[in-house]
């Protein structure tokens, strides 16, 4: 064989496998799609979960140290903007010389 046929067949093999992938994947998502009743958002929570990225919030306590982290976060940005905004605000405006 030469070169040029050596890449075909490569090319057929690497489309063949890329194809029963796609199949595989698509065949799982619509598995999953039917298992939380067609629901994308509640697929895409429980991956959330599963994955460690979003804890499910079962007591008020839980939620309350959720939000509060959020809170901080807000405080700090705003500690951090105000300041430059106020200063942004009383930028004193240094007169322009026309000329006649």
């Amino acid at each position: 064989m030469n070169a040029q046929a050596n890449k075909k067949v490569t090319t057929g093999i690497i489309l063949t496998l890329s194809a029963m992938v796609l199949i595989w994947v698509t065949a799982a998502f619509i598995g999953a799609l039917n298992q939380v009743d067609w629901q994308v958002g509640e697929l895409m929570r429980q991956y959330m979960v599963a994955t460690g990225m979003m804890n499910p919030i079962h007591t008020l306590v839980d939620y309350y140290s959720h939000i509060k982290g959020i809170e901080y976060l807000i405080c700090v940005a705003f500690f951090v903007a105000f300041p430059v905004f106020v200063k942004y605000i009383n930028h004193e405006k240094k007169p322009v010389p026309v000329q006649r």
